[in-house]
């Protein structure tokens, strides 16, 4: 982020307020990427040692994780404008800042993804093993996900399309279904209208930003 700056400022690129409504719906999926990890709260909660706190941690950390991805996506875009690529550090290049960031990136990868695939495995194994650990089936989905991101071609098509189809059904659409359903005699209708609207809202995104993300990824210049 620090470097971005001093690009910007070297740079001073063009910049548009707002693209088109592709554009806009093609990165609301990108960035609702960024709630892959929802399936992991209901774990935590059931860990956590206080439970009466989680809520308030839960949002103080979503909300500064927002925060900071928000600082690094504007900045990124202030210093490389309409050329800014869907890896940063494409548009960094070689060198000592690019090196330390591929390197946080990787032991971030390789100590959060065991966390992250623990729901996943958890109902595999509940669905194909009777519940027991099962660790051929584990290695099996990691090949399947490692080839996954090998063969990808654009990475940045690729956030767009699962964020759009599977995170803001996960991050939006189940959850606020699911508070109707169980607390349906219990919800004023503030709360009613507010997850029918996030339910809409859901299903407009996932819809329209799939269908974006199709188009790019079959487009002849993606």
């Amino acid at each position: 982020m620090v470097e971005d700056v001093f690009v910007s400022v070297k740079n001073r690129p063009d910049l548009k307020v707002f693209g088109d409504l592709s554009v806009f719906f093609y990165g609301i999926g990108v960035a609702v990427y960024a709630f892959e990890g929802i399936g992991m709260v209901l774990p935590l909660e059931s860990e956590a040692k206080d439970k009466e706190k989680f809520g308030r941690v839960l949002g103080l950390g979503m909300g500064s994780i927002s925060v900071l991805f928000g600082l690094f996506g504007g900045l990124g875009y202030f210093a490389f404008g309409e050329e800014t690529k869907g890896i940063i550090t494409t548009n960094l290049g070689p060198g000592v800042i690019t090196f330390l960031v591929q390197l946080g990136l990787c032991i971030n990868l390789f100590f959060t993804f065991p966390i992250m695939m623990n729901p996943v495995n958890e109902v595999v194994e509940r669905r194909f093993c009777g519940s027991r650990y099962c660790l051929w089936l584990r290695w099996l989905m990691v090949l399947v996900i490692s080839l996954v991101a090998l063969l990808v071609p654009n990475f940045a098509d690729f956030l767009s399309l699962v964020g759009s189809s599977v995170c803001v059904v996960l991050s939006f659409v189940l959850p606020a279904m699911f508070h109707l359903i169980v607390f349906k005699e219990e919800l004023g209708w503030g709360c009613l209208v507010w997850d029918g609207a996030i339910v809409v809202f859901g299903f407009v995104i996932a819809v329209t930003g799939t269908f974006t993300s199709v188009m790019e990824i079959l487009s002849p210049t993606s």
